[in-house]
């Protein structure tokens, strides 16, 4: 199994946790996912494959350095959908199609301080043991209504030989891809890698792949699940 190296941020300008995360992922022509990328970055491949990620989330503990979590404010669903991309000099990352959060605060913070394509929806995280259940309406900005609905059980943890290279591909991701005032910028995200569980996929209902431009996937997605991470997110550089 390949490991990513983990980077470290000296100086966080936010904390997280990701919590009860759910990883969707299909297959897709690279070509299909160049020209939706900016300049400056190529679409990663996995065995000839691109892949596009859909990842629906309880989002906890949101704070600056320093600052103690604010009960309502802090804790709020979130689904993005994501390709993975590689910069000029070599490093891998996130490039985000959509990130949907269940605050409006949260949206317009993720707009504005962060320059990613955030969106204000309705949306909830309900779990019950081994099976998780995600709902979210888009309101703002732009056409309402894209959803994404998922339910999965979650099953055995992913150990050893169990957790292979494409699991390490789709989830290991410790950098941030946008578009700062015309310039490409990256963020570096510390946290430890995912404790990941094999998931089987009991109900999905979404158009959030069809709002952010891409083709019907032809095949059905590659699904993991994992309890969580605590997260450490820096500035952007360029």
């Amino acid at each position: 199994m390949r490991v990513r190296p983990v980077p470290k941020v000296a100086v966080p300008v936010m904390h997280h946790r990701w919590a009860h995360i759910t990883f969707l992922h299909w297959r897709y022509p690279a070509e299909t996912l160049r020209a939706m990328v900016p300049r400056g970055l190529d679409v990663e491949t996995f065995d000839g494959t691109a892949w596009v990620g859909m990842t629906p989330f309880l989002m906890d503990d949101v704070r600056p350095p320093g600052v103690p979590a604010l009960p309502w404010l802090s804790r709020f669903p979130e689904t993005n959908v994501r390709t993975y991309v590689r910069d000029g000099r070599g490093r891998s990352g996130i490039w985000f199609f959509s990130l949907d959060a269940g605050r409006l605060a949260a949206a317009l913070a993720g707009r504005a301080g962060y320059w990613l394509p955030y969106f204000w929806s309705d949306m909830s995280v309900h779990i019950d043991g081994t099976r998780w259940w995600y709902r979210s309406r888009r309101r703002l900005p732009g056409r309402p209504g894209a959803r994404g609905d998922v339910r999965v059980e979650v099953e055995a943890e992913l150990t050893g030989p169990d957790r292979d290279d494409l699991a390490s591909f789709l989830t290991d991701r410790y950098r941030l891809f946008t578009v700062v005032a015309g310039r490409l910028a990256a963020a570096e995200v510390e946290h430890a890698p995912w404790p990941l569980h094999e998931a089987r996929l009991c109900g999905l209902d979404q158009t959030l792949l069809h709002a952010a431009g891409l083709p019907a996937p032809g095949e059905a997605p590659v699904v993991h699940a994992s309890p969580g991470v605590d997260v450490r997110v820096g500035m952007w550089s360029w």
